[in-house]
């Protein structure tokens, strides 16, 4: 029985990143060796178990063996006689087949330490396709690390999207992968990844169809939709850690890929489009209901941010109350986080201030001071209190214009 350190906490060492997860392979062992040790098994497909002071993973050395037709037609095979290097061939890429021995030894039959340093993912063996997941998680490496797809790879998946694989995937595991991507530093890259191997068109057509579609180059020297969103969603990783509001940035302008030719390239009502687009996209992914409701937000709202000079009093209180900002506080910040994303997602705007974002907080916080008891102490009751309440905060609202 020997065991081997496998996977990413390999890969990760390697790139003198802090190892979060370990995973270990068992070679020559059995479960009832495995029980007779005291590791404690988990899952049902495949014998795993936990270290039982460490509780770190250990899973039996295993291969797949095919038993019918189709990417599903194999099984696990998992017995003594399953060698390292059978085990790491079943892995999805190069720089994740590379295993260390006790004494610090690496095996690395595919030349994954090669990739590494030459920032390239490469898949492991033509059994790539069986999981279709690979090619969201093969992107999402991409824009982890950013790394390069291998040509030979892209062609693999070419070769699945032609023959249909990826419809096969499972929205929770679409979303979990997009979500982790939206995680990383530069989430454009997960995208482009897709994109370039041929695959954003079938995973995230809402998205592939805003590249091309251009934009009045006045407000948007990089005149391209889909290059303008690359970069509101980059800007919003470098604005907030929270998903949500990189969500948002992702989405809020989804309509303009469905803007008609004739009106182009102005996108008059994109941001009704993109509502209705965020919602099919959402529910067509089961994203979670609290990101959901702010992306929805945003896709409505976030051009008021940009016209907030031009906006009256009662507009902007409008906008504040639509967005539950009284209750919520956070998710006003939330949605400015991902307006100013917006502003900043374009050519030469990058670095430059929002100065409507620090209006628009004045704005919030002036109206947020005025409460019901002024009023209930005036004797008011039901309605009159919220037609005061209403009255005064637009006013308090007007006190701060022109904020220019």
């Amino acid at each position: 029985m020997k065991t081997y350190l496998v996977g990413g906490g390999v890969r990760d060492h390697l790139l003198g990143l802090a190892i979060k997860d370990r995973d270990w392979v068992v070679v020559g062992s059995s479960p009832k060796e495995m029980l007779a040790q005291g590791y404690q098994p988990v899952g049902k497909d495949f014998p795993v178990f936990l270290h039982p002071k460490t509780h770190e993973e250990y899973a039996l050395a295993r291969t797949e063996r095919k038993s019918g037709k189709g990417y599903k037609g194999f099984t696990v095979y998992a017995a003594p006689d399953v060698t390292l290097e059978q085990d790491l061939e079943r892995r999805d890429l190069t720089i994740n087949a590379i295993a260390q021995a006790e004494d610090g030894t690496l095996i690395d039959p595919f030349n994954g330490q090669q990739d590494l340093k030459d920032k390239i993912l490469r898949h492991v063996s033509p059994a790539f396709i069986e999981d279709p997941v690979r090619v969201l998680r093969i992107a999402r490496f991409a824009a982890r690390f950013g790394f390069t797809i291998a040509d030979e790879t892209k062609q693999l998946i070419q070769q699945m999207v032609a023959n249909k694989e990826l419809t096969h995937l499972v929205p929770e595991r679409v979303w979990q992968e997009l979500s982790k991507a939206l995680a990383t530093e530069q989430p454009s890259l997960f995208f482009m990844a897709l994109r370039d191997a041929g695959a954003l068109k079938t995973l995230f057509p809402d998205i592939d169809r805003l590249f091309g579609v251009p934009q009045m180059k006045k407000w948007h020297p990089e005149v391209d939709t889909g290059i303008h969103v690359m970069m509101v969603i980059d800007q919003a990783a470098k604005l907030s850690d929270n998903i949500t509001v990189r969500f948002a940035a992702l989405c809020h302008d989804l309509g303009k890929g469905t803007t008609p030719i004739d009106i182009l390239p102005h996108h008059y009502g994109h941001e009704e489009r993109s509502i209705k687009l965020t919602k099919a996209l959402c529910q067509r992914l089961r994203v979670p209901k609290d990101i959901e409701s702010l992306a929805l937000s945003v896709a409505e709202y976030h051009t008021h941010v940009h016209r907030l000079f031009e906006m009256k009093p009662k507009t902007i209180l409008k906008v504040i109350e639509a967005l539950d900002s009284f209750r919520r506080p956070e998710r006003f910040e939330q949605y400015l986080l991902s307006s100013e994303a917006d502003s900043r997602g374009r050519t030469g705007y990058e670095d430059l201030p929002v100065p409507t974002i620090a209006a628009f907080k004045q704005c919030f916080e002036a109206a947020r001071l005025v409460t019901t008891k002024q009023f209930i102490d005036q004797g008011l009751q039901g309605i009159a209190i919220a037609e005061a309440l209403r009255k005064s905060r637009i006013e308090a609202i007007k006190q701060l214009m022109p904020l220019n």
